[in-house]
């Protein structure tokens, strides 16, 4: 009983390590940072904030929301229904709201680590400008082995489901209170966070910060990292979980 239980853990932990290490990579190859960070990043670069502490408060936000929208569609939900449903939603909405709570304290801890791997990984271009590591060619495989690990990472933790990313969590909240797919509302969510990274860029900074080329890749990339590293190691990873039934 107890072997499943501490996988379980071992895969989560690992995954949201993997996750941070993977973002912070990315944003340090120069090429542009992933869109669900790239609002907290360009507000830390423009005014030199922290950009572990802007992330954790772009997160508690994206909770505030997923709070907001889980309220507004157990409302809907209710109405609907007799008066055992509102009952049976009431209590599955305390739940809920639970979850997204405990998605704070995950939000500390992982911009936590956020800082510690910006602190100690460094500017690519600008350390080892006039090697590889500092070149266009060598900087896109530092990018695409960042997307190796963001995807990994995402998948493993997702895969175990305990809480998820305040980034995960917003866009699953906005998909079940529209009725959109998740790939859809994934998809609008990005460009929402890209076009108001823009805006915020060009509107107190006179140019992009941020977006490029990697932004673009991320968006790409990731989504197929998770559907292979899922492919390969999903079914084995769940079993020894104790979560093999979640697969079927």
């Amino acid at each position: 009983m107890k072997k499943p239980f501490f996988y379980r853990g071992l895969y989560y932990a690992a995954g949201l390590l993997l996750l941070a290490l993977g973002i912070s990579l990315n944003t340090k190859s120069g090429l542009g940072v992933s869109p669900i960070i790239s609002v907290s990043y360009s507000i830390s670069s423009i005014w030199n904030l922290n950009f572990g502490d802007m992330t954790f408060i772009l997160y508690s936000i994206f909770v505030l929301v997923e709070m907001c929208l889980h309220i507004v569609r157990n409302k809907k939900y209710s109405a609907r229904g007799g008066q055992v449903l509102a009952h049976a939603n009431r209590t599955n909405l305390k739940l809920v709201l639970l979850m997204d709570v405990l998605q704070l304290p995950l939000s500390l801890v992982f911009t936590r680590f956020l800082n510690l791997f910006s602190d100690r990984i460094p500017e690519f271009e600008t350390a080892y400008a006039g090697s590889f590591l500092g070149s266009f060619a060598g900087r896109i495989l530092i990018l695409l082995f960042a997307i190796a690990l963001t995807g990994a990472g995402a998948a493993m933790s997702l895969n175990m489901r305990v809480i998820p990313n305040p980034g995960d969590g917003i866009v699953q909240a906005i998909a079940d209170c529209t009725g959109w797919k998740v790939g859809f509302t994934k998809n609008c969510f990005d460009l929402l966070n890209i076009s108001f990274t823009i805006a915020v860029s060009l509107l107190f900074a006179g140019h992009l910060t941020g977006i490029g080329l990697g932004t673009v890749i991320a968006v790409i990339g990731v989504g197929r990292v998770i559907a292979v590293f899922n492919h390969l190691t999903q079914e084995k990873m769940l079993s020894l979980a104790g979560m093999a039934e979640t697969c079927m």
